[in-house]
């Protein structure tokens, strides 16, 4: 036992310390030790501690993108009911609602949806975050052609739905709602026609959050915005009135995009055309908030008319 470490040694009382902390089973006799110097017993300390350390540095290194904290809080209006929420498995890095940002749309009829018609590309993109923003606006317009009751343009949107579903990597959820949708159009049945186009936006979300691409779940939620302002500013524009117009001037829904666009990955907030909307949003924020005992006027509605279409412009820029 004379090799063994005794009281005399240096740092016998710390390694002592450090050696108890480890599991009882390290300690119970699986080691012999009659015949280890000290060194031998610091390197065995150190090798059992390697695993510990490096699942330290694994959570330290976790993806920005999914800290729930790099976003604001979702306005409460904009949240779908908990109870879909947990049935359809969306968790906290959950985005608002496409469908509640439409909800405001059936109080602004008739809607320009002629006017403000738009064919999805044809040729996908490479890039994901243009696929996210397009899907957006794609289930919006899905929103405007069900509000309208033009059932058959659904056949066409199911269609684009199985494509960009398929190209993110969620088309075995997107699919089961395209046949849905195609059975509730024959139907005529313009509720579930809703429900679907809202589980289709919640099932991508959880699925890309399941990938870890949580800031594409952002960007579709931010897409259905964009979309949805283009078409009321130009409903409110067309015919004016200070209650249509404060169904659209809300400034707390463009400071969460503001933020939101912030908080993405560096690689799609420091795009060029994402740093514009961020500026866009930040203006929007500011020209939607009115002072106390003031009223919108046609004026306003006007310029966030103007602000709106360029948003759209930005959003829909491909990454080159």
């Amino acid at each position: 036992m004379e090799d063994f470490l005794t009281p005399d040694d240096a740092d016998y009382t710390d390694f002592k310390c450090k050696f108890c902390q480890l599991p009882n089973s390290l300690r119970s006799g699986r080691f012999s030790f009659v015949k280890l110097n000290y060194q031998s017993l610091l390197g065995i300390f150190t090798i059992l501690s390697l695993p510990l350390i490096a699942q330290e540095q694994k959570v330290e290194e976790k993806p920005v993108e999914m800290a729930a904290e790099n976003f604001a809080e979702i306005p409460k209006d904009l949240m779908d009911d908990p109870h879909v929420r947990e049935e359809l498995g969306v968790n906290e890095f959950t985005a608002p609602s496409i469908s509640k940002l439409f909800d405001t749309l059936q109080f602004l009829m008739p809607l320009p949806i002629t006017e403000l018609a738009r064919k999805m590309p044809a040729r996908m993109s490479q890039d994901r975050a243009d696929l996210a923003m397009e899907l957006g606006f794609l289930i919006a317009d899905g929103f405007l052609v069900v509000q309208a009751e033009q059932l058959d343009q659904v056949e066409e949107l199911a269609k684009d739905l199985t494509r960009y579903g398929k190209a993110l990597g969620a088309g075995d959820r997107v699919n089961r709602h395209a046949a849905s949708l195609l059975e509730s159009a024959k139907n005529k049945d313009v509720a579930q026609l809703k429900k679907e186009l809202t589980s289709t936006q919640r099932d991508v979300e959880a699925e890309l959050v399941s990938l870890r691409d949580a800031d594409l779940a952002h960007l579709i939620s931010l897409g259905g915005w964009v979309r949805a302002l283009e078409v009321s500013t130009v409903a409110v524009d067309k015919q004016f009135s200070a209650e249509r117009a404060r169904k659209v001037m809300r400034e707390d829904i463009a400071d969460y995009y503001t933020e939101s666009v912030a908080g993405l990955e560096p690689k799609i907030s420091e795009r060029s055309n994402y740093l514009a909307m961020r500026d866009l949003l930040a203006g929007l924020r500011t020209e939607m908030t009115l002072e106390e005992g003031k009223e919108p006027t046609a004026e306003m509605m006007a310029e966030i008319r103007k602000q709106a279409a360029k948003l759209v412009e930005l959003a829909l820029q491909r990454k080159e």
